[in-house]
């Protein structure tokens, strides 16, 4: 029985059309190397299987290939994220290996400090706090970025905690005829329900539109039922704008109870978009955050840092309005 032989460097380079001395470069982050051709390269590579082989390149130029991320407990945006870094990583020759690190900052901090002193890493990319004693720009260490999305308790934070969308969803029901409107905000020690909740607000007032309240407090279905059950008897037609998908879905069965039709009397929207939304009856209208995409983006800037290189653009926006039933004829347009 015959045994395939695996591809080497030689073959990337030849069906590539470039040096073997290119594919090395490209594949070790060394030269002076134009984005287009690493690209080619490397999906060349990707083509017939290629994989380099790390230990040995270890031996030559006492680089490990191996990246680090650091992490908190892993909850579902997190793997997403894990997912995004990870295929960054792989395509540009790394292996990226994850720990979760439990504790306080200090912890953490000690913890990534080790990891850095230990020469078993060319970097080190967290999304959860340290202090700044623990990064590095990679000038006398190995670069240790911080691309922080969550806090300590694993709750998202800055950009993926951006409430902007929301001041789109009051806009485009007022344009669409509401002129009343119901905030169910989620827990207020969590940033994005704050975000959420403060924007609510602006928006309503700079309209002059009247708000009947922020009531919820958590980001259960049950709060979003009991707080259309709390409405008074006149509400319709009302804009109910939820925190969160779990909540919209409390909201829809509470207008259910009260024999009101959606979106004719209650409009409602979302935010976070599991997979539920597109099938409740009617489906949600909702913010979709592109997780992958922020892990993605992280994994690019540590990679140009590890390679002295400028990072490419983020590919796509963090977040995006899926338009739904929920909110009938209303859109951004």
């Amino acid at each position: 029985m015959s045994l395939s032989v695996p591809p080497t460097s030689r073959d990337v380079a030849r069906l590539a059309g470039v040096s073997q001395t290119t594919v090395s470069y490209v594949l070790t982050g060394k030269g002076a190397i134009s984005p287009a051709t690493r690209e080619h390269v490397l999906k060349v590579a990707e083509s017939i299987g290629y994989r380099p082989n790390l230990a040995a390149r270890s031996m030559r130029t006492r680089r490990s290939g191996r990246l680090a991320v650091i992490t908190g407990i892993t909850i579902d945006p997190q793997l997403r994220m894990l997912t995004g870094a990870s295929h960054v990583a792989g395509d540009a020759g790394y292996v990226m290996e994850t720990h979760s690190i439990d504790g306080t900052v200090e912890d953490r901090t000690e913890r990534v400090l080790e990891l850095a002193a230990g020469g078993q890493y060319e970097g080190i990319l967290t999304f959860v706090p340290v202090l700044a004693r623990a990064l590095s720009d990679g000038a006398t260490a190995p670069p240790v970025l911080a691309a922080t999305a969550f806090d300590e308790k694993m709750r998202s934070v800055g950009e993926l905690a951006d409430a902007g969308l929301l001041e789109v969803f009051v806009s485009a029901l007022h344009a669409a005829g509401y002129r009343r409107f119901v905030h169910v905000a989620g827990p207020p020690e969590y940033s994005s329900a704050r975000a959420r909740r403060d924007t609510y607000l602006a928006c309503v007032e700079s309209l002059g539109a009247e708000s009947l309240g922020v009531l919820g407090g958590q980001w259960s279905a049950e709060a979003g039922r009991r707080a259309v059950l709390s409405l008074p008897d006149d509400a319709p037609p009302v804009a109910v704008l939820a925190a969160n998908d779990n909540l919209a879905v409390g909201v829809l069965r509470g207008a259910a109870e009260r024999g009101w039709s959606v979106p004719d009397d209650v409009a409602v929207t979302g935010w976070d978009n599991p997979e539920f939304s597109g099938y409740t009856t009617p489906s949600l209208t909702t913010v979709d955050v592109d997780f992958e995409e922020a892990g993605r983006h992280a994994m690019h800037l540590l990679v140009a840092a590890l390679r002295g290189e400028e990072p490419p653009p983020r590919g796509s926006a963090l977040q995006r309005i899926v338009w739904r039933e929920s909110t009938g004829t209303a859109s951004a347009s």
